[in-house]
């Protein structure tokens, strides 16, 4: 059995005539573009642990399979605004799961798209840990009810925005958890 053991969050942007080839610039740019990428759903593993990008990147070896969590957003409209976000919600109880959300908009900045990531992550942990919240309510309403509830420990985002490229070449946006064995 595989459950990984640490994760680490990572962003990027790519531009290209070719959508492809922006997209590999993204994966570039996110330190990411020499892995084969297996998209995964969203749950945060038990006891893992969140470790930095340059943490992380040293355990992988070019050519590796590694599943990940990933959001992407491209345009190639000039001065388009795309974001792509990943949303993080780990419970204080270690050995219970958290959540991973993957967001990606259109007209959103990295602020708006990155709260929202963040708030659906911990709004998917809420529901399973039995935090009692109004969906409705604003999204510091709701941190303060996740905060008070004692159950959930951390919640955070990595968040990719960028405006399309002024020449309508392919401006793409990627983000990313990168999950470790």
């Amino acid at each position: 059995m595989y459950v990984p053991t640490k994760i680490f969050l990572t962003r990027g942007v790519g531009c290209h005539p070719e959508e492809l080839t922006s997209f590999e610039m993204a994966l570039r740019d996110a330190g990411i573009g020499p892995f084969n990428l297996v998209g995964v759903s969203s749950i945060y593993p038990a006891g893992c642990k969140l470790v930095s990008r340059e943490e992380g990147l040293a355990e992988l070896q070019p050519g590796q399979i590694v599943h990940a969590v990933y959001s992407r957003n491209a345009t190639n409209e000039p001065n388009r605004l795309v974001s792509a976000s990943i949303g993080l919600a780990i419970p204080k109880d270690t050995t219970a799961y958290g959540y991973l959300s993957e967001h990606h908009a259109f007209g959103q900045s990295a602020r708006k798209a990155g709260d929202y990531a963040e708030d659906l992550a911990a709004e998917m942990l809420a529901t399973v840990l039995g935090v009692e919240f109004d969906a409705d309510l604003s999204w510091d309403e709701k941190r303060h009810i996740w905060t008070i509830s004692d159950k959930i420990v951390k919640t955070q985002n990595i968040t990719m925005a960028a405006s399309g490229d002024t020449q309508g070449r392919w401006t793409t946006v990627v983000a990313a958890a990168i999950l470790l064995p």
